[in-house]
C-alpha cells in the first residue's frame, strides 16, 4: 500500500496481465485502471512488442498516453532489442507518460515525481 500522498503504482506482473497481442493492451489497462503508474519489465512484453515493425509498441504506447497512464518500461539494455528499440528508448527519455529506465529503482523514482 502507498503511504499518504504517494501515488499508487504497480508492477504489471503484480497485476497478472502481460501484453502479447493488441487484444492484452485493453486487459492491461482494465487491470491498471485505479493506478496512477505502471511498471512494465522485459518479462510482461512478448516479442512482438520489441518487434516494431508489428505496430503493437505504438498502439501500447499511444492507449497509455490516451488514458494517461504514467508507464516506465525497465529494459537493462535497451539495445538488446536492436537500434531501432534503443533509438525509441533513446525518445522517450523526457516523454511526459511513457519513458524506458534500466532499473526498477529508477522507475519508482520517476513515477513518484508529481506530473510535470
Amino acid at each position: 500500500m502507498p503511504e499518504a500522498g504517494e501515488p499508487k503504482i504497480a508492477r504489471a506482473s503484480e497485476l497478472g496481465v502481460r501484453v502479447d497481442a493488441l487484444a492484452d493492451i485493453s486487459a492491461l489497462i482494465g487491470a491498471a485502471y485505479e493506478l496512477e503508474g505502471l511498471i512494465l519489465s522485459e518479462a510482461d512484453l512478448g516479442p512482438e512488442v520489441f518487434r516494431l515493425g508489428s505496430g503493437l509498441a505504438g498502439e501500447l504506447f499511444q492507449t497509455l498516453v490516451n488514458v494517461r497512464l504514467r508507464t516506465v518500461l525497465v529494459l537493462p539494455d535497451f539495445a538488446a532489442h536492436g537500434e531501432r528499440f534503443a533509438e525509441l528508448a533513446s525518445e522517450h527519455a523526457r516523454h511526459p507518460e511513457v519513458r524506458f529506465v534500466h532499473t526498477e529503482e529508477e522507475a519508482r523514482r520517476w513515477l513518484q515525481r508529481p506530473r510535470q
